[in-house]
């Protein structure tokens, strides 16, 4: 809700005369919260409700954090802006320890991403990792209860919601590699459809070409690899001086087995610095490392 409204504010600033309301929705990934997104469907569950109120007239765009968008969207709709990111880091959030670092042996940290999990498991062995599900403030709550010594967000929701103060630290993408489009927000359309109005045209300006140019060469590694809330892939890019650089990886769950990957190239050229970071990860039996962490999924299911 709090992109929807901020996308809103951005549009009536831009078209003062236009009248822009909000339709909330709920969707199946805001229910479900008794399991991990690895076993009920992944990034899908947080979009289609969505699109079903686009296609069928009740909504003419969507809001979206970007790393809960599939790689493919569905035959008829787009992507027609992607705003500037915030923060793309993950955080550390305790009431009593200061770093992952400092937890003892046994402590229990709450995480809903296998990604986080993974880079984790590979770093700190001796913590006990546990599933963790549910708005910003349910997680917060089981945080303050004492289910979890500590919990990993995304840095962008606590800051967006006015919550910055609850990050003890921010893990450093060295050691904690973010998602694909992670701390991005992404404004989705149905492709073609007018009423009168160029909708795309009407969202350009709020398209942040930087931003895009990075989830862009980002996605496309995950799209390679099919990319989903059911593998451990991380995928970060920054661009300086028009050269982009590009960090990847995919791993297991348990963080014992995984693959790095990074290159640079031209800023104006995502996609392709994308597919070559891609094929470095394959040089590195990537796929049989996803392919065993599919395995494992499936057999827990």
């Amino acid at each position: 809700m709090w992109q929807a409204e901020h996308v809103r504010a951005q549009l009536s600033l831009l078209y003062p005369q236009c009248s822009i309301e909000i339709l909330g929705m709920t969707t199946r990934g805001d229910q479900i919260l008794d399991r991990t997104l690895s076993k009920v469907g992944g990034k899908g569950l947080f979009v289609k409700e969505l699109e079903v109120a686009m296609a069928e007239g009740r909504a003419d765009l969507a809001v979206h954090s970007l790393k809960d968008v599939p790689m493919d969207l569905p035959e008829g709709f787009e992507l027609a802006a992607v705003l500037e990111r915030e923060d793309p880091r993950d955080a550390f959030v305790s009431n009593d320890f200061g770093s992952l670092a400092e937890l003892p042996p046994g402590a229990v940290v709450g995480t809903s991403s296998l990604r986080r999990q993974s880079l984790i498991a590979a770093r700190y062995p001796h913590l006990v990792i546990k599933p963790l599900r549910g708005n910003l403030d349910t997680r917060l709550g089981k945080l303050d209860r004492g289910e979890y010594a500590a919990i990993i967000l995304a840095a962008a929701g606590l800051k967006r919601l006015g919550l910055p103060q609850r990050i003890r630290a921010l893990l450093d993408p060295e050691h904690s590699l973010p998602a694909a489009g992670q701390g991005a927000m992404a404004i989705e359309i149905v492709s073609g459809r007018t009423n009168g109005v160029d909708l795309r045209a009407v969202l350009a300006p709020l398209n942040h070409l930087p931003t895009a140019q990075r989830v862009a060469a980002e996605r496309k590694v995950s799209k390679v690899f099919g990319g989903s809330c059911q593998i451990p892939l991380a995928a970060f890019a920054t661009i300086e001086d028009g050269v982009m650089h590009l960090r990847a990886m995919v791993a297991t769950p348990d963080g014992k087995r995984s693959a790095h990957a990074e290159l640079r190239g031209p800023a104006d050229a995502p996609e392709l610095l994308g597919q070559q970071v891609s094929d470095l990860l394959d040089t590195q039996d990537a796929r049989a490392i996803l392919a065993a962490c599919k395995a494992d999924i499936a057999a827990d299911a």
